[in-house]
């Protein structure tokens, strides 16, 4: 696989998107060009684009990164203990959108492709990703259209595809120790090589290229939306379940803490504003009891 290829188109995504955003919100995206200095364990550059305190979206962050290291980290040789302590290279996009206005969702995307040297000398290159929607509100129409645009966009790979990364998001985007879903998913592969390598990045490419038109329509229609103290209230309550599952689960934030990565950047997704609330109910009957009950939970959208 050229890396190079994949770069490109990475950096390419990284820019489409964050422009479109851009031009939603009336703001601009901070452009932040680093590079890992000599002598540390991990080596590359990136660009971390946020866009902060804008008048559509509280906080939007979207990184690209390209690393190399000398060490597989556990988190990345969880289903491949052979590639346990190889030298790898790493690269991908990812982005997380807090909308300020409770109604409109939060949304997270990655695109990522990883590359190690084996022990025979051979490079075995996979891919990984995906996209999942997380409302603070339900909205039926909303969570059929994203559904929607991620099968679409899988389905031309094959059938199969949906419905089971529809099942692996479901899975992952989990927090086990409240068995609770963070939202109402999307789609998440990981590890994935079995279509060779060209054909598995058809794969990514085409989960990148379909997430404006997966998020965009739902947050045009929500973001004007009135709202009130107890919108925003249940809406920074929420936001909490969000930082709990990225620090205690994600893979991809462990990833980059435990190959020294640059924290700054990994952390970018978390929201500017979040509460917690000891052993907080919604009232039945209420919009966001309704949330819980119907939205919050594994079901199918499509």
């Amino acid at each position: 696989m050229d890396t190079q290829v994949v770069r490109n188109y990475l950096t390419s995504l990284q820019s489409s998107i964050t422009t479109r955003i851009a031009n939603l919100d009336g703001g601009s995206f901070l452009s932040d060009h680093w590079h890992k200095p000599p002598g540390e364990p991990l080596q590359g550059s990136g660009i971390t684009q946020i866009l902060e305190n804008g008048a559509v979206f509280e906080r939007a962050g979207c990184g690209f990164s390209h690393v190399t290291g000398p060490k597989l980290p556990p988190s990345a040789t969880h289903d491949r203990p052979e590639l346990a302590g190889a030298p790898f290279e790493a690269m991908g996009v990812s982005l997380v959108f807090h909308p300020r206005n409770p109604y409109a969702p939060t949304v997270h995307m990655n695109v990522r492709m990883l590359s190690a040297k084996a022990a025979d000398g051979q490079t075995v290159a996979w891919f990984g990703g995906g996209m999942d929607l997380t409302p603070y509100y339900g909205f039926e129409e909303d969570a059929v259209h994203f559904h929607q645009t991620c099968k679409d966009a899988l389905t031309p790979h094959g059938a199969h595809l949906y419905p089971r990364f529809k099942a692996w998001c479901d899975d992952y985007f989990c927090l086990k120790h409240r068995n609770e879903q963070r939202g109402i998913g999307g789609v998440f592969f990981d590890d994935f090589s079995e279509f060779g390598s060209e054909k598995s990045f058809d794969v990514l490419k085409s989960v990148g290229d379909a997430f404006l038109s997966a998020y965009m329509p739902i947050v045009e229609r929500r973001k004007d939306t009135p709202y009130g103290e107890r919108e925003r209230t249940h809406q920074l309550y929420r936001r909490g379940r969000y930082v709990e599952f990225n620090l205690v689960w994600d893979r991809g934030t462990h990833f980059g803490l435990q190959s020294g990565g640059r924290t700054e950047s990994i952390l970018l997704s978390m929201p500017p504003l979040v509460s917690w609330s000891y052993q907080h109910q919604a009232q039945a009957g209420t919009p966001e009891h309704d949330l819980m009950k119907n939205f919050i939970v594994k079901r199918d959208w499509v």
